[in-house]
């Protein structure tokens, strides 16, 4: 299967057609639509799947997809999810609130567990429309993160987990400076809005190629300035302790990827949640030379690592069918 991925270029994902006919192109199903959430916040959701006429088989599993802190649902992201849907599984994924067309202020989450009660919200919904599928959980980044705290809120509910330069460890040479991560918890508190500037923007140390740089930041619904406001940094931060002392909890299978020179989040981070956690069933595989963003990568290095993320969810579900 060619991937999507070599039909984008610097201005557009879709190359030189609309979404719809690009969607068309693929034989991709997509449906849009809002979530309201517990907080009275409208959440973007969407999904993807195989069009009735474009494969002779059913649906081979669910994969629900969180995108990460200078991300969204769409766009650039949007590939992979085509992608696996054009691989025989039905897609779903929401913005984050803040992110795309979500509902929230850009740049500030004081709190990460409405954003994980969010994608269980939505992920719970999209399960209980394919109740007989097995359901698998993918996230890069931030998103990362949340699936592990989903994960560990739902233990049973998911049958793997996949994770893409996952927030496990923020690394030493992208947190704020001495004395600004010290002063951390009193900036939040006194201005949870004020906005720091830790290095350059994320973007610019998270995707090696150029050109996916340049795509990201033309999204029509790009909203991040890439300055965190003090909230935001003291939560991410927490949010990584949090992970560090329970991902020994975990004991769903998973597949742990990252890049050898990621300088966003830690690969050491990945290596401890892959030795720490509870299940037999766990894959790492670090890529040597590889930033952040493993699809920000050279499109053959993208697609090396996208075969290998498909390949881990194929064999996984076919037994689960099997058994169905």
């Amino acid at each position: 299967m060619v991937h999507p991925i070599y039909e984008a270029n610097e201005n557009s994902p879709y190359g030189n057609l609309t979404r719809q006919e690009f969607f068309n192109k693929h034989q991709i199903l997509h449906h849009e639509s809002f979530m309201m959430n517990k907080r009275n916040m409208k959440i973007f959701t969407q999904s993807w799947q195989p069009a009735a006429d474009s494969t002779t088989h059913r649906l081979k599993g669910l994969v629900g997809m969180i995108h990460g802190y200078t991300s969204e649902s769409s766009w650039f992201f949007e590939l992979n999810a085509v992608a696996i849907a054009k691989a025989g599984f039905f897609v779903c994924s929401l913005d984050l609130q803040g992110h795309g067309f979500s509902e929230g202020p850009p740049d500030h989450i004081p709190d990460i567990h409405p954003l994980v009660s969010d994608c269980m919200q939505y992920f719970d919904s999209a399960r209980g429309v394919h109740p007989n599928l097995p359901p698998f959980l993918y996230g890069e980044s931030l998103g990362g993160a949340l699936a592990i705290l989903v994960c560990l809120k739902q233990k049973s509910a998911w049958k793997g987990l996949i994770l893409s330069g996952a927030m496990c460890k923020i690394s030493k040479k992208f947190k704020p400076v001495w004395p600004i991560e010290k002063l951390l918890p009193a900036a939040a508190f006194v201005a949870p809005s004020w906005r720091i500037v830790i290095t350059r923007p994320p973007s610019s140390k998270s995707y090696k190629e150029k050109w996916k740089r340049k795509l990201v930041h033309r999204s029509p619904n790009h909203r991040t300035s890439g300055k965190p406001t003090a909230a935001s940094a003291l939560q991410l931060m927490k949010v990584c302790e949090f992970v560090k002392k329970n991902c020994h909890e975990l004991e769903v299978p998973m597949l742990v990827l990252h890049g050898g020179n990621d300088i966003i989040c830690d690969p050491e981070g990945a290596k401890f949640l892959y030795e720490s956690a509870n299940t037999e069933d766990k894959s790492l595989k670090i890529y040597k030379g590889m930033w952040h963003q493993l699809t920000g990568e050279p499109n053959e290095s993208a697609v090396q690592v996208f075969n290998t993320i498909i390949s881990w969810i194929e064999i996984r579900a076919d037994k689960l069918l099997k058994t169905m």
